[in-house]
């Protein structure tokens, strides 16, 4: 079992540190990105996101797009919708910049907003994670976010863990 371990292991830094040292051209000044997530958290979600609790059930659905105005820094844009049950439905939006450091880590700070029925709640997020790119146009990005509140009153700080997946063009 050690040897199989150890075996993945160096085959996944082997793997990682091989695509690390490319180059991607979808990440450069001009370049259009469309990221869907799916998330461990459906508040404030510009992703995809199903739960179940207590007999309720929870969903939310939208996008992020980007456009990259300097090589590896993309400015970025998401809308999302997030049903919690019983005529409680909230719209979900943000706005922030996503940077690839060395083309593989993508960090992000953003503003994230949910409105439903006259109230409103804000966050500011940071995040950081790791792009594994399939191709020179599509990539997955597991990330941790951690988010807080503009006004603990309305909202608690927490924290995500999202997959992404995300297209170039």
């Amino acid at each position: 079992m050690k040897k199989l371990f150890l075996s993945l292991t160096v085959v996944l830094f082997t793997i990682v540190s091989a695509n690390a040292q490319k180059d991607h051209g979808a990440i450069k000044k001009g370049q259009f990105q469309v990221e869907i997530n799916t998330g461990a958290n459906s508040v404030g979600a510009t992703g995809f996101s199903l739960s179940t609790s207590n007999g309720n059930t929870a969903w939310s659905v939208g996008a992020e797009g980007s456009y990259f105005v300097l090589d590896n820094l993309g400015i970025k844009v998401g809308l999302g919708y997030t049903s919690l049950g019983s005529d409680q439905n909230v719209f979900n939006y943000k706005v922030g910049a996503k940077y690839y450091i060395a083309n593989q880590f993508p960090v992000g700070v953003d503003f994230t907003g949910a409105s439903a029925k006259n109230n409103s709640v804000n966050w500011v997020g940071i995040q950081g994670g790791y792009a594994l790119f399939l191709t020179d146009n599509l990539s997955i990005e597991p990330t941790i976010r951690f988010n807080t509140s503009t006004d603990t009153a309305k909202a608690s700080n927490f924290f995500q863990g999202l997959i992404g997946f995300a297209y170039h063009f």
